[in-house]
C-alpha cells in the first residue's frame, strides 16, 4: 500500500492512508509538516500596576493636612490595574500572549502587590523603587524605559488608580513612544497583529482597530478579576522580581506640583422629610432657591 500525499494549498495537505502501516506513515509526514510550518509568534505584554489603600477602606487625612494616612492602613493592587492582569492572562490562556510582565513605580511594599499580581499568574516583576510621590507625568516616562527594554507587542494598564483618579498616565506614555492607544476599554480581542477593542465613550460604545504595539487602558466591566489560588500564590515567591531605581532609568521624578493641603469634604446635613409635593416644590423654592 502505498502513501499518496498531495498538497492543496498553503498549509494543507491531502494524505490517502490505506493501512495502519501507512496511517504510522501518514502521522509521521504530519508531524514534519507541523515542525515547518512557521508560527506567528506570541507577543509580550506589560502591565503596570500601582499599590493603593484597599478601596473597602476608609480613607483618613493626616493631622497636618498634608497628605492621606498611610501608616497601619491596609494596601491592595488597584482594581483597574487587577483587570488589566486578568485580561492579559486571560490572553495568555487563549495563546495569544507568551509572557506577562508587571511593573510598578513606588516603595519596597510594592513588592507585596508584584507578588499579588504574580500569584493570579503573572509571569515576572519589575519593581522601580522611589520613596517620592510620583505624578503621571514621571510615571510614563519611567514606564517609557521600560517599554524600551522589554519591547511588548501591547502595554495593558488601568484606565485611572482611585488614589489619584488622574487618568493620564496610559495616554501620556502613548504619547511618548508615539504609540496607538485605545482608552476606557470594555472589550478586547489580539488577532493577526491588530488589537480590536471596544470602548466606552459619552455616546455609547466606540469600535477601534489598533495596530501592535499599542496601549490600552482598561475600564470595569472588561471582565471579573479571579482570586489566587493557595498554590499559585506560594508558586509566586519565587518568581523574579527586578528592581530598579529612576536613577537607574535615567529619569527624574522630582514632583511638579506642590500640595498645600489635604481636607476632608464637609459633612452633610441630615435629609429633611415633607409630607407632600407641594411641599417639597416650596422648599426648593424658599429653603434651596433651586427654582
Amino acid at each position: 500500500v502505498k502513501l499518496k500525499v498531495e498538497k492543496l494549498g498553503r498549509g494543507f495537505f491531502w494524505l490517502d492512508a490505506g493501512s495502519f502501516e501507512s496511517f504510522i506513515k501518514a502521522s509521521q509526514v504530519i508531524e514534519t509538516i507541523e515542525k515547518t510550518v512557521q508560527k506567528e509568534p506570541n507577543m509580550k505584554v506589560l502591565v503596570p500596576i500601582k499599590r493603593v489603600i484597599d478601596a473597602n477602606i476608609k480613607v483618613r487625612v493626616k493631622s497636618d493636612q498634608s497628605g492621606v494616612e498611610l501608616n497601619n492602613v491596609k494596601m491592595a493592587m488597584n482594581p483597574f490595574c487587577e483587570i488589566a492582569v486578568e485580561e492579559a492572562i486571560r490572553l495568555k490562556e487563549a495563546g495569544t500572549v507568551e509572557e506577562i510582565v508587571l511593573v510598578t513605580a513606588g516603595i519596597q511594599q510594592s513588592q507585596e502587590t508584584l507578588r499579588t499580581g504574580l500569584a493570579m499568574g503573572a509571569d515576572r516583576g519589575i519593581l522601580i523603587e522611589t520613596g517620592e510621590v510620583l505624578e503621571p507625568l514621571a510615571v510614563a516616562k519611567l514606564l517609557k524605559v521600560v517599554v524600551e527594554r522589554e519591547a511588548p507587542g501591547l502595554v495593558l494598564l488601568g484606565k485611572q488608580a482611585i488614589d489619584g483618579d488622574n487618568n493620564q498616565t496610559g495616554q501620556m506614555l502613548a504619547g511618548l513612544l508615539n504609540w496607538s492607544i485605545g482608552s476606557f476599554v470594555s472589550k478586547l480581542e489580539v488577532s493577526n497583529g491588530s488589537i480590536n477593542v471596544v470602548r466606552e465613550v459619552d455616546g455609547g460604545l466606540e469600535k477601534v482597530r489598533l495596530k501592535s504595539p499599542a496601549i490600552v487602558t482598561v475600564d470595569l466591566r472588561l471582565n471579573e478579576p479571579r482570586y489566587a489560588s493557595l498554590p499559585n500564590i506560594m508558586k509566586a515567591k519565587k518568581k523574579p522580581i527586578d528592581v530598579f531605581t529612576p536613577g537607574d532609568l535615567g529619569v527624574g521624578v522630582a514632583p511638579r506640583v506642590t500640595v498645600l493641603k489635604v481636607v476632608e469634604p464637609a459633612a452633610r446635613d441630615a435629609g429633611v422629610k415633607v409630607s407632600s409635593a407641594a411641599e417639597l416644590v416650596e422648599k426648593l423654592r424658599q429653603e434651596a432657591k433651586v427654582i
